[in-house]
């Protein structure tokens, strides 16, 4: 699971991929300027990248009844089992970042690791709106970080990235990019190990 995750990549180079077509307004590169770079956590404002492949900016986290927390990932494998997701199926969008974070269980310490592609500054989440809101869609782990959660967020490749945004294919069409990344993972442990009681979520 994703409790947290890292901009620190240029704004600029995270959207400026040539398949997605994104040319940010004065206002989003204004907006991007005064985004603090760092850590992203559960209710904080972030950019998504909405299926008009316009830039959006919205808290993370899904407003709901039934807890007081946001939700803030959704299980890839139930999506159109749940009554919060199911509505939201056809509001896709991409969550750009520079790494996420997940806590490693070693002995009675969570070590805080930091994730990220081995060969990019650069990933995409899959991700759904809701409410003006949005959440991080979550699979099984790639094998070489199962070590360390037995969950991870979709990240998905340049190909993937155009079939989740797409508004011309439904839910049932593009669930199949929603797999464990295939691209090699670089995890770096950060020091010191976060402080008991201080857990993913």
């Amino acid at each position: 699971m994703c409790s947290r995750y890292e901009i620190l990549t240029p704004f600029e180079s995270i959207v400026a991929g040539r398949a997605l077509g994104i040319s940010p307004s004065d206002e989003d590169a204004q907006r991007a300027r005064k985004f603090p770079k760092g850590e992203v956590r559960p209710t904080d404002m972030a950019p998504v990248i909405l299926s008009e492949h316009t830039i959006g900016w919205m808290p993370w986290g899904l407003s709901v009844s039934w807890q007081s927390q946001p939700v803030i990932n959704a299980r890839a494998e139930t999506l159109e089992q749940k009554p919060t997701f199911r509505p939201l199926l056809e509001q896709r969008c991409l969550v750009p970042a520079s790494a996420y974070f997940e806590w490693r269980t070693a002995g009675r310490s969570k070590i805080k690791t930091r994730i990220s592609l081995a060969e990019s500054n650069g990933l995409m989440f899959a991700g759904l709106i809701g409410d003006g809101r949005f959440t991080i869609v979550t699979c099984a782990p790639a094998p070489s970080i199962a070590h360390i959660h037995d969950r991870m967020p979709v990240l998905l490749e340049p190909e993937a990235q155009l079939v989740w945004l797409s508004t011309q294919r439904k839910f049932v069409d593009v669930k199949g990019v929603l797999v464990p990344c295939r691209a090699a993972l670089k995890a770096e442990e950060i020091s010191p190990p976060a402080r008991q009681g201080e857990l993913a979520l």
